[in-house]
Protein backbone atom coordinates (compact mmCIF):
# COMPACT_ATOMS: atom_id res chain seq x y z
CA UNK A 1 0.00 0.00 0.00
CA UNK A 2 2.79 2.07 1.06
CA UNK A 3 4.50 1.65 -2.36
CA UNK A 4 1.25 2.51 -3.73
CA UNK A 5 0.95 6.12 -2.67
CA UNK A 6 4.53 6.38 -3.21
CA UNK A 7 4.03 5.94 -6.82
CA UNK A 8 0.69 8.38 -7.24
CA UNK A 9 2.21 10.64 -5.84
CA UNK A 10 5.31 9.86 -8.31
CA UNK A 11 2.91 10.04 -11.01
CA UNK A 12 0.65 13.63 -10.19
CA UNK A 13 3.77 15.24 -9.57
CA UNK A 14 5.43 15.48 -6.02
CA UNK A 15 8.80 17.25 -6.25
CA UNK A 16 10.26 16.94 -2.76
CA UNK A 17 9.84 20.82 -2.49
CA UNK A 18 6.15 21.24 -3.26
CA UNK A 19 4.01 18.55 -1.93
CA UNK A 20 1.13 17.32 -4.18
CA UNK A 21 -1.85 15.04 -4.31
CA UNK A 22 -4.46 13.91 -6.52
CA UNK A 23 -8.05 14.77 -5.96
CA UNK A 24 -11.06 12.83 -6.84
CA UNK A 25 -12.97 13.26 -10.36
CA UNK A 26 -11.78 15.35 -13.50
CA UNK A 27 -12.12 18.52 -14.59
CA UNK A 28 -11.84 20.07 -18.37
CA UNK A 29 -11.48 23.98 -16.79
CA UNK A 30 -11.08 25.21 -13.24
CA UNK A 31 -10.51 28.50 -11.73
CA UNK A 32 -9.65 29.47 -7.96
CA UNK A 33 -9.91 32.77 -6.15
CA UNK A 34 -10.70 34.31 -2.97
CA UNK A 35 -10.52 30.91 -0.96
CA UNK A 36 -13.10 29.27 -3.25
CA UNK A 37 -12.29 26.56 -5.97
CA UNK A 38 -14.85 25.91 -8.72
CA UNK A 39 -14.79 23.99 -11.90
CA UNK A 40 -16.16 22.25 -15.16
CA UNK A 41 -16.38 18.69 -16.51
CA UNK A 42 -16.42 17.39 -19.84
CA UNK A 43 -19.73 17.25 -19.69
CA UNK A 44 -20.35 20.78 -18.37
CA UNK A 45 -21.31 19.83 -14.82
CA UNK A 46 -20.44 22.76 -12.59
CA UNK A 47 -18.67 21.63 -9.14
CA UNK A 48 -16.92 23.51 -6.17
CA UNK A 49 -14.30 22.33 -3.65
CA UNK A 50 -15.99 22.00 -0.23
CA UNK A 51 -14.92 19.64 2.82
CA UNK A 52 -12.40 17.85 0.48
CA UNK A 53 -14.76 17.07 -1.75
CA UNK A 54 -16.67 17.98 -5.12
CA UNK A 55 -19.94 19.48 -4.85
CA UNK A 56 -22.36 19.74 -7.87
CA UNK A 57 -24.41 23.11 -8.89
CA UNK A 58 -27.00 22.37 -11.46
CA UNK A 59 -26.52 24.25 -14.44
CA UNK A 60 -24.32 22.90 -17.40
CA UNK A 61 -21.66 25.28 -18.29
CA UNK A 62 -18.13 25.27 -20.29
CA UNK A 63 -16.17 28.04 -18.26
CA UNK A 64 -16.22 29.42 -14.81
CA UNK A 65 -14.47 31.63 -12.49
CA UNK A 66 -14.46 32.44 -8.87
CA UNK A 67 -12.78 36.07 -7.34
CA UNK A 68 -13.78 39.49 -5.58
CA UNK A 69 -16.17 40.11 -7.97
CA UNK A 70 -18.16 36.93 -7.25
CA UNK A 71 -18.80 33.50 -9.76
CA UNK A 72 -19.82 33.61 -13.25
CA UNK A 73 -19.61 31.11 -15.59
CA UNK A 74 -20.32 30.64 -19.62
CA UNK A 75 -22.31 28.24 -21.74
CA UNK A 76 -21.05 26.37 -25.22
CA UNK A 77 -23.43 29.43 -26.42
CA UNK A 78 -21.42 32.07 -25.08
CA UNK A 79 -23.94 33.16 -22.61
CA UNK A 80 -22.85 34.48 -19.70
CA UNK A 81 -24.19 33.86 -15.94
CA UNK A 82 -23.47 34.96 -12.22
CA UNK A 83 -23.99 32.79 -9.53
CA UNK A 84 -26.41 34.65 -7.04
CA UNK A 85 -27.77 32.71 -4.03
CA UNK A 86 -26.34 29.20 -5.62
CA UNK A 87 -28.74 30.08 -8.43
CA UNK A 88 -27.58 31.35 -11.57
CA UNK A 89 -28.82 34.28 -13.01
CA UNK A 90 -28.19 34.86 -16.83
CA UNK A 91 -27.09 38.69 -17.68
CA UNK A 92 -26.23 40.32 -21.06
CA UNK A 93 -23.33 39.74 -23.53
CA UNK A 94 -21.44 37.23 -25.07
CA UNK A 95 -18.53 35.44 -23.60
CA UNK A 96 -16.07 31.99 -23.65
CA UNK A 97 -13.88 32.95 -21.62
CA UNK A 98 -14.11 34.58 -18.61
CA UNK A 99 -12.46 35.70 -15.44
CA UNK A 100 -13.26 37.41 -12.07
CA UNK A 101 -9.98 38.35 -10.16
CA UNK A 102 -9.81 41.74 -10.73
CA UNK A 103 -10.27 43.93 -8.07
CA UNK A 104 -14.25 43.30 -8.24
CA UNK A 105 -14.34 43.77 -11.99
CA UNK A 106 -14.81 41.07 -14.68
CA UNK A 107 -12.88 40.55 -17.78
CA UNK A 108 -13.04 37.88 -20.98
CA UNK A 109 -12.95 37.57 -24.56
CA UNK A 110 -15.41 36.89 -27.11
CA UNK A 111 -15.73 33.94 -29.79
CA UNK A 112 -13.46 36.56 -32.13
CA UNK A 113 -11.21 36.68 -28.97
CA UNK A 114 -12.08 40.40 -28.34
CA UNK A 115 -11.49 41.89 -24.92
CA UNK A 116 -13.92 42.95 -23.40
CA UNK A 117 -14.15 44.07 -19.23
CA UNK A 118 -16.85 45.49 -16.57
CA UNK A 119 -15.58 48.22 -14.35
CA UNK A 120 -16.64 47.84 -10.51
CA UNK A 121 -20.18 50.07 -11.18
CA UNK A 122 -21.23 47.97 -14.46
CA UNK A 123 -21.40 44.26 -12.74
CA UNK A 124 -24.79 45.21 -11.72
CA UNK A 125 -27.77 44.04 -12.34
CA UNK A 126 -28.60 42.13 -15.55
CA UNK A 127 -28.03 44.72 -18.35
CA UNK A 128 -24.75 44.73 -18.35
CA UNK A 129 -22.55 47.20 -20.01
CA UNK A 130 -19.28 45.87 -21.44
CA UNK A 131 -16.12 47.75 -22.03
CA UNK A 132 -13.95 47.06 -25.16
CA UNK A 133 -10.36 46.46 -24.93
CA UNK A 134 -7.87 47.12 -28.23
CA UNK A 135 -6.95 43.91 -29.06
CA UNK A 136 -7.23 40.01 -29.60
CA UNK A 137 -6.56 37.51 -26.98
CA UNK A 138 -7.91 34.17 -26.87
CA UNK A 139 -7.25 34.19 -22.89
CA UNK A 140 -7.25 37.02 -20.70
CA UNK A 141 -6.87 36.61 -16.38
CA UNK A 142 -6.74 39.99 -14.33
CA UNK A 143 -5.74 40.66 -10.35
CA UNK A 144 -4.97 43.17 -8.19
CA UNK A 145 -1.97 44.37 -10.24
CA UNK A 146 -3.23 44.13 -13.93
CA UNK A 147 -4.31 41.95 -16.34
CA UNK A 148 -2.94 39.10 -18.25
CA UNK A 149 -3.74 37.65 -21.46
CA UNK A 150 -2.40 35.72 -24.36
CA UNK A 151 -3.22 35.27 -28.37
CA UNK A 152 -4.08 32.64 -30.38
CA UNK A 153 -0.17 32.25 -31.25
CA UNK A 154 0.77 32.28 -27.95
CA UNK A 155 2.40 35.66 -27.49
CA UNK A 156 1.65 37.31 -24.10
CA UNK A 157 0.41 40.60 -23.17
CA UNK A 158 -0.32 42.31 -20.04
CA UNK A 159 -2.64 45.27 -19.74
CA UNK A 160 -1.49 48.37 -17.62
CA UNK A 161 -3.04 50.28 -15.42
CA UNK A 162 -6.12 48.55 -15.05
CA UNK A 163 -8.29 49.35 -11.86
CA UNK A 164 -11.61 49.37 -10.25
CA UNK A 165 -13.10 52.20 -12.14
CA UNK A 166 -11.04 51.50 -15.66
CA UNK A 167 -10.72 48.24 -16.27
CA UNK A 168 -9.76 48.85 -20.35
CA UNK A 169 -6.50 49.97 -18.37
CA UNK A 170 -4.06 52.29 -20.78
CA UNK A 171 -2.48 50.17 -23.53
CA UNK A 172 -0.94 46.26 -23.32
CA UNK A 173 3.05 45.42 -23.36
CA UNK A 174 4.43 42.55 -25.27
CA UNK A 175 5.98 39.94 -23.23
CA UNK A 176 8.66 37.81 -24.32
CA UNK A 177 7.86 33.76 -24.10
CA UNK A 178 5.24 31.87 -25.57
CA UNK A 179 2.15 30.53 -23.16
CA UNK A 180 -1.22 28.56 -23.86
CA UNK A 181 -2.95 29.81 -21.38
CA UNK A 182 -2.34 32.40 -18.24
CA UNK A 183 -3.65 32.83 -14.67
CA UNK A 184 -3.38 35.82 -12.16
CA UNK A 185 -4.12 34.57 -8.35
CA UNK A 186 -6.42 36.75 -5.92
CA UNK A 187 -3.10 38.05 -4.42
CA UNK A 188 -1.07 38.89 -7.97
CA UNK A 189 0.94 35.97 -8.29
CA UNK A 190 0.94 35.05 -12.01
CA UNK A 191 0.94 31.08 -13.05
CA UNK A 192 1.18 30.01 -17.20
CA UNK A 193 0.91 26.72 -19.27
CA UNK A 194 2.77 26.30 -22.23
CA UNK A 195 2.21 24.31 -25.22
CA UNK A 196 4.13 21.77 -23.94
CA UNK A 197 2.05 21.85 -20.83
CA UNK A 198 4.84 22.84 -18.46
CA UNK A 199 3.91 25.36 -15.60
CA UNK A 200 5.72 28.42 -15.04
CA UNK A 201 5.55 31.00 -12.40
CA UNK A 202 6.42 35.20 -12.82
CA UNK A 203 8.87 35.99 -10.54
CA UNK A 204 9.79 39.30 -9.42
CA UNK A 205 6.56 40.85 -9.61
CA UNK A 206 5.41 44.18 -7.00
CA UNK A 207 3.68 47.05 -7.16
CA UNK A 208 6.92 48.83 -8.74
CA UNK A 209 7.45 46.52 -11.57
CA UNK A 210 3.96 44.62 -12.33
CA UNK A 211 5.15 42.77 -15.38
CA UNK A 212 7.87 40.78 -13.05
CA UNK A 213 11.25 40.07 -14.55
CA UNK A 214 11.08 36.23 -15.49
CA UNK A 215 9.58 33.10 -15.81
CA UNK A 216 10.25 29.83 -13.78
CA UNK A 217 9.43 26.47 -14.99
CA UNK A 218 8.32 24.53 -11.64
CA UNK A 219 9.47 21.30 -11.12
CA UNK A 220 6.16 18.86 -11.32
CA UNK A 221 6.05 15.62 -13.37
CA UNK A 222 3.53 15.79 -15.91
CA UNK A 223 1.74 17.47 -18.27
CA UNK A 224 -0.96 20.10 -18.01
CA UNK A 225 -3.11 21.84 -19.55
CA UNK A 226 -4.64 24.27 -16.80
CA UNK A 227 -3.42 25.92 -13.42
CA UNK A 228 -5.04 28.29 -11.31
CA UNK A 229 -3.56 29.70 -7.69
CA UNK A 230 -4.99 30.85 -4.22
CA UNK A 231 -4.62 30.39 -0.75
CA UNK A 232 -0.99 28.73 -0.52
CA UNK A 233 -2.35 26.15 -3.07
CA UNK A 234 -1.57 25.28 -6.55
CA UNK A 235 -4.54 23.58 -8.74
CA UNK A 236 -3.95 22.03 -12.16
CA UNK A 237 -5.42 19.77 -14.50
CA UNK A 238 -3.17 17.11 -16.17
CA UNK A 239 -4.05 16.43 -19.77
CA UNK A 240 -6.17 13.17 -19.12
CA UNK A 241 -8.41 16.13 -17.07
CA UNK A 242 -6.72 14.70 -13.38
CA UNK A 243 -7.05 17.41 -11.21
CA UNK A 244 -3.17 18.01 -8.72
CA UNK A 245 -3.41 20.09 -5.42
CA UNK A 246 -0.19 21.24 -4.74
CA UNK A 247 0.66 23.18 -1.49
CA UNK A 248 2.88 26.13 -2.84
CA UNK A 249 2.89 28.73 0.25
CA UNK A 250 4.97 31.27 -1.52
CA UNK A 251 3.19 34.50 -2.31
CA UNK A 252 3.75 37.92 -3.42
CA UNK A 253 1.45 39.51 -1.27
CA UNK A 254 3.48 41.06 1.08
CA UNK A 255 5.59 43.04 -1.03
CA UNK A 256 1.64 44.37 -1.69
CA UNK A 257 0.49 45.55 1.69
Amino acid sequence: MLLLIFLQLLYTGAAAEMPCVTVPGKLRQLDAGSGEVYGVSDDDKVFFWHSNRWAQIAGNYSHVTVGPAGVWAVNRQNFVYRLQDFAWMHVSGLLKQIDAGGDTFLAGVNAADNIYCLNQESIKGTALKYNQIDGKLMYYSCGPLGCWGVNNVYEIYYQKNVIQTSCQGTGSQRLQGSLAMVEVGTDGSVFAVNTQGKVFRREGISPKNPTGTTWEGLDIYDSFKHVSYDAGFLWLIAENGSVIKCAYPESILPSLL
